[in-house]
């Protein structure tokens, strides 16, 4: 979440005007993410967040996003809402931007999550793969998979190495042995794909939400663990943290078990995961729009974490038993 888009008062209010939500009571824009342009929207019906789609956001994708949550809270996902407007719509137009308004889930996301939150991460994951299983309304290919990294490389790789060291030698590496050698033949279906710790809401100890639904695809089920290995148990000082990993996993697998070629493939699946996040936050540190109201994440986080995936030896590195 971030704010790259200005919305006058006026806008506001005549955007509003189509809903049956009442009077606005308060409007702020949202700090967190990179993507779309967020604002808490109180009015006299409740919290709602308001989302603006920016350009990177096909529109296109859109009724993909809003079919998958209303699909997953029919079947008892706890995620946001849309709202539709007095015309039984919910996608809108607002300062030039697709537009949406959805429900507020209350709770807090964890900066440094536990083993509990670990375990409490897996079973969600599980369960929101499972859920998905049968939403076949509408699909959308994984624009961020191994055929958009390279794409990513050649737009920051000449100042890629302004950022770390030989940066640039080490991303085409990892495409070398990537792009040849990645798993075609796991199991498939609607994953999130962006289940970082600040798109997870708990109240104390107990999972109370999923949020941020707007990378979700249709890939490999086992891409999104190895996605949340890497976002939930690295600690600070750049360690994996296997007890973290373990749980996740034995939890992931107490609701969906993961078949022997998707957790033989988890090594280079965190690997990809890692390379992905390194490139995207690579060129949104080294491409901030000038003056927007966001935070871009640090790439060399990722970059601590590849070279972790680059020197394990095996699925024991990662918690597995096997």
């Amino acid at each position: 979440m971030a704010v790259y888009t200005d919305v006058s008062p006026e806008e506001l209010e005549a955007f509003l005007s189509t809903y049956e939500l009442g009077r606005l009571r308060a409007f702020k824009g949202i700090a967190e993410g990179v993507e779309n342009s967020n604002f808490l929207l109180q009015t006299e019906a409740g919290s709602f967040i308001l989302t603006l789609y920016e350009k990177r956001v096909n529109p296109a994708d859109l009724p993909f996003f809003i079919g998958l949550m209303q699909h997953l809270a029919a079947r008892g996902i706890d995620c946001p809402q849309p709202v539709k407007n007095r015309d039984g719509v919910a996608l809108g137009t607002l300062a030039g931007r697709p537009a949406l308004i959805a429900t507020f889930l209350y709770g807090t996301s964890v900066r440094r999550p536990s083993v509990a939150n670990c375990a409490a991460l897996g079973t969600a994951l599980a369960g929101l793969h499972r859920a998905g299983a049968d939403f076949t309304a509408f699909s959308r290919v994984n624009a961020l998979s191994v055929p958009g990294w390279r794409p990513l490389y050649e737009q920051a790789e000449a100042r890629a190495d302004s950022v770390a060291p030989n940066l640039a030698a080490l991303i085409a590496d990892e495409l070398s042995v990537l792009e040849p050698n990645w798993p075609q033949d796991l199991p498939a279906g609607v994953i999130h794909a962006d289940l970082f710790p600040d798109n997870v809401f708990f109240t104390d100890d107990t999972l109370t939400g999923l949020i941020d639904f707007y990378f979700a695809c249709n890939d490999l089920l086992a891409y999104d663990v190895a996605i949340c290995l890497n976002a939930w148990c690295f600690e600070t000082d750049g360690a994996y943290n296997q007890t973290k990993g373990r749980a996740l996993i034995a939890a992931y697998q107490a609701v969906r078990p993961l078949s022997e070629a998707e957790i033989a493939s988890l090594p280079i699946l965190c690997r990809g995961a890692a390379l992905r996040f390194l490139l995207t936050r690579l060129v949104d540190w080294l491409n901030v729009p000038p003056g927007a109201l966001v935070r871009p994440h640090d790439p060399k986080e990722y970059l601590r974490k590849l070279r972790f995936h680059r020197s394990a030896q095996s699925v024991r590195d990662y918690g597995v038993d096997a």
